[in-house]
C-alpha cells in the first residue's frame, strides 16, 4: 500500500512540474497581430530592433535621430525564426505608415527587446 501511495505522489509531482513551464512560456510568446509599443532608450540607438543606421536616415533626407519612433504602436506581422530561446519578429506600424519615410517593416529580436524595455507589450 505504501508503494502505491508513493507511486501516485511521484506521478502527480512529475505531472504538475511538467505542466507549469509551458504555460509561462506560451504567455510570453509572440503571436501575429500582437500590438507593441516602441519605448525610448537611454542611449542613442536601439540594440535589438534593426532600424537603419542614423547616417542612412540622414542620406534619405530625414532628421538623423530615432525620436520619431518613440511611443509608436507597432504590430507583429510575421514571426521570422525561433531558435535558441530568441524569437525574431517582423514589425510594422499599426497605422500602416512607414518608418523614417522609407522603411515599411523592421526586424526585432523579440525576446531581448522585451527584456531590455525597447518594446513593450500592450495589454488590452
Amino acid at each position: 500500500m505504501k508503494k502505491i501511495y508513493l507511486l501516485l505522489l511521484l506521478v502527480s509531482v512529475f505531472t504538475f512540474a511538467n505542466n507549469t513551464k509551458p504555460l509561462q512560456s506560451k504567455q510570453n510568446e509572440p503571436k501575429v497581430g500582437d500590438v507593441l509599443v516602441i519605448n525610448s532608450t537611454s542611449n542613442s540607438k536601439y540594440n535589438h530592433i534593426e532600424f537603419p543606421q542614423l547616417n542612412i536616415i540622414a542620406k534619405k533626407g530625414n532628421v538623423a535621430n530615432y525620436k520619431s519612433v518613440h511611443g509608436k504602436r507597432v504590430v507583429i506581422k510575421e514571426i521570422v525564426n525561433h531558435e535558441g530561446g530568441n524569437t525574431k519578429v517582423l514589425i510594422e506600424n499599426e497605422d500602416n505608415t512607414i518608418f523614417f519615410g522609407f522603411v515599411r517593416q523592421v526586424k526585432a529580436n523579440y525576446t531581448k527587446a522585451i527584456a531590455s524595455g525597447e518594446l513593450l507589450r500592450v495589454t488590452h
